[in-house]
């Protein structure tokens, strides 16, 4: 943590949570979380860690950005409003214990197991779960093995996929009309606290949506635009956040 977050940090209220890039703070209203992003950044399950300038700034933006867009095509989210430079209020939810991994390109760890080459085109998107638990490496998992081990029933699942596909089919459009592909991304699902709505209505996508969650590629010359610059050491990590914020940016100011 720099100098600039801690002075931030003692702005902020009571912490509640710390994770590997944000930090969750209590707020007066106890249905609602203030989430403030860090420029940590870490890789192959924390046994990579370092820091990206400006990254806490550039991802509460695009994240912001992208869960508004989401909200004003139906998806339901955690997301309130953005608050500073690196804080967004948030109504606060229990987080469900599963990583959805959408797979729209073959990349990653997919291209590894299955020995496909990277950037192969897949006749449909790939929906993966993954258990979300640091301490065992977050494990792959199946429908089977989320019902059987509590972690969510067979009804929140058919409603995480649905989101999941509809995120899905709006996100990779809209990417790409920014001369981006949405090569694969990782969302994350909590129920929202103190709901007394329907089922349709508990389930909300949480977390953030950035280039730490996705992989992104340019359409047309096909370098990498996220954190697999800092994975595999590519160099020029902040330009590649700073490009997918322009050209965010740019998208929201034509509409």
């Amino acid at each position: 943590m720099n100098r600039e977050e801690m002075n931030q940090q003692e702005k902020l209220g009571e912490m509640l949570y710390e994770g590997k890039a944000k930090q969750l703070f209590a707020v007066e209203d106890d249905r609602q979380v203030l989430m403030h992003y860090k420029d940590d950044a870490t890789a192959f399950n924390g046994e990579k860690k370092g820091s990206i300038s400006g990254k806490g700034e550039m991802n509460n933006s695009i994240s912001a950005m992208i869960f508004q867009l989401l909200e004003r095509r139906g998806v339901k989210t955690h997301f309130i409003e953005k608050t500073g430079p690196r804080d967004q209020l948030c109504r606060k939810t229990r987080i469900i214990p599963l990583e959805v991994i959408i797979r729209n390109v073959t990349a990653g760890s997919m291209a590894k197991r299955f020995g496909v080459a990277e950037g192969t085109e897949l006749s449909e998107p790939v929906y993966e779960l993954t258990y979300k638990n640091d301490d065992l490496g977050d494990p792959p998992m199946n429908d089977y093995h989320a019902v059987a081990l509590g972690l969510a029933s067979w009804e929140d699942l058919e409603l995480i996929y649905s989101y999941a596909k509809q995120i899905n089919g709006l996100l990779t459009p809209f990417f790409l009309a920014q001369g981006i592909r949405l090569i694969d991304f990782k969302l994350e699902f909590g129920w929202v606290a103190d709901s007394e709505e329907p089922l349709s209505e508990k389930i909300v996508l949480a977390d953030e949506i950035s280039p730490d969650t996705c992989r992104f590629w340019d359409a047309v010359t096909g370098e990498k635009l996220d954190k697999d610059r800092f994975r595999r050491d590519l160099g020029k990590v902040e330009d590649a956040y700073h490009e997918i914020l322009g050209r965010l940016e740019r998208a929201s100011y034509a509409e």
